[in-house]
């Protein structure tokens, strides 16, 4: 019994544990500020996956993908540039500059800080609500678990003893390939061609289904898949089964699903983008009683909170959205939840967007066309309105990019809408309130006056031929 007692009185006692620093950061900040005795541990770079791993550190990358993209079609606008050349080492170099100088800035806003405390080390459960940290135990009433999640890893002979890159470390390659192979066909592989191919970068990419970003509206996907088709070496419905290194260079043996040949794919660098896997497996679950699904994420209920009482979870380990805007709002209502535990609110993900980075921009939200006919109680109608047929997108040149609407039949509310094109990313936007606002039907948008020749034009004509 001494023992035991002894034991209990070395572990450290809080009111809420926070694991993860990406968006749980914010309610262990807020937490703290309302009085509570918080503990934050981040055992890698404080700013979670999206400031160190992903959505920043890519798009300022991609960014100088698009500049360049720009300057190779001047001609097409009557702008001469004989030529110009890449400093690859000077992009890497700003990018991580600004990445780590702000991740070391919360870093150290934190060091010498109570509460929230941060343990930057590794943790795992190692008793009901209790972490060992290091080598110290904590524990508290009220946990968060937003770990994240890590690139997922495909079982293919010989990639196990290669050299070979996923998107955690192509952000911050120092050299240039001459040739990049990438296995995946999602946003990752999408957004990471257009960086290395718009720089020079002969790109390859294999993918095991019909088209690439095979989870966006058909005929997104479709009208993607032709233009990446033009840009790019693209293998579709073919399955990578060996690497092997010959003479410094990657060579993936693939197989293509039709005609059951052998494809050899030889390349400088090879990139695995096959998607991601929660780290839920890092911190020990089992020994808090927390549940997971098959793959590995966490489940929640609406509000949040774990089958266990007072464990919450947010963000990519419990697998609903993986974005960070989406973070964002769960940390919100986690916040909340945690702090007014008996008046729990589930979380509204309504209207939850999403956009691709790549070239053309993708950007969606709300159902798809092929999910509205799996439906049989959604009675839809569409429409299709061509960037080219405005007169911003004849400015543009954008022959290829639409914008394109599901709405119901009966009640007029937009049930989803999808973009290809220039600014899709942006133009997303006007939809997201609409759908928000008031009735949220698509006389929203059509009765609301736009101005001429903004790009936003194609949005709104788009509503008004519903």
């Amino acid at each position: 019994m001494k023992s035991n007692s002894l034991e209990s009185k070395n572990i450290k006692k809080y009111d809420l544990i926070v694991i993860g620093s990406g968006a749980g950061l914010e309610v262990a900040n807020a937490a703290a500020q309302s009085g509570l005795k918080v503990a934050i541990v981040e055992k890698s770079r404080m700013g979670g996956t999206c400031l160190n791993r992903g959505c920043i550190p890519s798009k300022l990358l991609i960014h100088s993908a698009d500049v360049a993209e720009i300057i190779k079609m001047g001609d097409l606008f009557g702008i001469r540039v004989e030529k110009f050349s890449i400093d690859f080492q000077k992009i890497v170099d700003r990018v991580n500059g600004i990445i780590d100088s702000d991740s070391n800035d919360i870093s150290n806003a934190f060091k010498n800080l109570a509460n929230p405390k941060l343990f930057p080390l590794e943790c795992k459960f190692v008793a009901e609500k209790t972490l060992l940290v290091g080598r110290e135990k904590i524990t508290a009433n009220m946990i968060l678990i937003a770990a994240g999640t890590r690139p997922a890893i495909p079982k293919i002979k010989g990639l196990a003893t290669l050299n070979y890159v996923t998107s955690d470390e192509a952000l911050r390659i120092d050299r240039q390939p001459g040739v990049l192979t990438i296995i995946g066909g999602g946003y990752i592989a999408a957004e990471l061609s257009h960086f290395f191919g718009s720089l020079g970068t002969k790109v390859n990419i294999i993918h095991h289904r019909e088209t690439l970003i095979p989870d966006e509206d058909e005929e997104i996907s479709k009208k993607f898949t032709e233009i990446y088709s033009k840009k790019y070496n693209v293998y579709l419905e073919c399955v990578s089964a060996l690497v092997t290194k010959k003479n410094g260079k990657f060579v993936i043996s693939a197989k293509t699903r039709n005609s059951g040949r052998y494809l050899e794919i030889e390349s400088d660098q090879l990139l695995v983008a096959t998607g991601r896997v929660p780290n839920s497996d890092y911190i020990d679950l089992s020994k808090t009683g927390v549940d997971v699904d098959g793959d590995g994420f966490i489940k929640v209920n609406k509000t949040l909170e774990t089958n266990v009482e007072g464990i919450f979870a947010l963000g990519d380990i419990i697998g609903r959205y993986q974005f960070r805007h989406s973070a964002n709002l769960e940390a919100q209502y986690a916040y909340y939840n945690i702090l007014n535990y008996k008046k729990k609110i589930p979380v509204d993900y309504s209207a939850m967007p999403h956009a691709i980075f790549s070239s053309p921009q993708v950007a969606g939200v709300g159902y798809t066309e092929q999910e509205l006919k799996q439906k049989s109680n959604k009675d839809y109608v569409k429409s299709i309105y061509r960037y080219i047929d405005t007169a911003m997108g004849r400015a543009l040149e954008d022959k290829e990019g639409f914008v394109k609407f599901l709405v119901s039949k009966e009640t007029r509310k937009i049930l989803g809408c999808h973009i290809i094109g220039t600014h899709a990313s942006v133009l997303i936007h006007e939809v997201l309130v609409a759908m928000k606002s008031g009735d949220g039907t698509i006389d929203n948008i059509s009765r609301t006056v736009h101005v001429h020749p903004a790009l936003s034009e194609v949005v709104a004509r788009a509503a008004v031929t519903m």
